[in-house]
């Protein structure tokens, strides 16, 4: 299907896509006679489904690109308002949101219509052949579902069990919401530096000391939402993984593409040699 450039077309058919896939999912949560951590897992599975039959029907893999930051928001007001609105649901709640919200506004602001993909997924699409469409559904649209499950998970079991708030989780939740506030500025002076034109690479504010500062927020907004959760419920540190495999993935997947796509520029290995690849900190 042909839809040119036609960015806010793109955006309203992602929409409808993404009601689908959240009717799906709710059809699936209510009706499954599991614990609630396992029909939000199958709902969540079904409802990406769906985005990647979509995906396949538009032969872009970047309708998949904002189901990262919708999907948190989408999980935690469904379980927000059950039960009472105490401070343990409120702090993950607004740092969500505000991280949602940031992310997926930064998207659209990127975003240039169905007819643009991700450059990694053509990528991918490129050096995998026959057996894209098994990356396509595996790699760029599971994998990342379970991941950004299990990130949210933490958030989750604190609306089910609504423990009380202590210290350790307000001061994990400040750690998260400075984690989006680095994200914001990162991606604010990115955009400033790409609107200029000049090429090469960014050596100014985070960008200066950090790579990738934006993924080091990501990283950080996980890492906080769960050891907050931890902190109020102790014996439930295995809800830990969920950030641990986020930063896996960033670290092992994410950081070495964006890497060997910027080594093709002039001057690369001597900004890798003089930049750090997360922490902003002057080597």
């Amino acid at each position: 299907m042909k839809f040119g450039n036609r960015k806010w077309l793109g955006i309203f058919i992602i929409a409808l896509v993404y009601a689908l896939a959240g009717v799906a999912g709710v059809i699936m949560y209510v009706y499954l006679p599991f614990a609630f951590w396992l029909n939000l897992l199958i709902a969540d599975i079904a409802a990406t489904l769906v985005t990647f039959v979509f995906s396949v029907i538009f032969k872009n893999a970047s309708v998949y690109d904002p189901y990262w930051s919708v999907q948190p928001i989408v999980i935690l007001i469904a379980f927000a308002f059950k039960g009472e609105l105490g401070w343990s649901k409120i702090l993950p709640l607004v740092v969500t949101l505000l991280w949602g919200i940031r992310l997926t506004a930064n998207w659209g602001y990127t975003f240039r219509g169905l007819a643009f993909q991700d450059w990694r997924y053509t990528m991918l699409h490129e050096k995998t052949g026959k057996w894209y469409p098994v990356i396509n559904f595996l790699g760029i649209h599971l994998v990342p579902t379970l991941v950004v499950y299990g990130c949210i998970l933490p958030a989750v079991f604190t609306f089910v069990y609504a423990p009380a708030a202590n210290v350790g989780s307000v001061l994990f939740f400040v750690l998260s919401l400075c984690a989006v506030a680095l994200q914001g500025v990162a991606d604010v002076q990115m955009h400033k530096f790409r609107k200029r034109g000049k090429g090469g690479f960014i050596r100014e504010g985070l960008w200066r000391y950090s790579r990738h500062p934006n993924y080091l927020g990501e990283i950080l907004m996980w890492w906080g939402i769960g050891l907050a959760a931890v902190c109020a419920m102790p014996q439930r540190w295995y809800l830990l993984g969920g950030a641990l495999a986020n930063t896996l993935l960033f670290t092992v997947v994410s950081i070495p593409m964006a890497d060997g796509r910027q080594s093709k520029k002039e001057g690369f290995h001597a900004y890798k040699k003089e930049t750090r690849a997360l922490l902003p900190l002057k080597k």
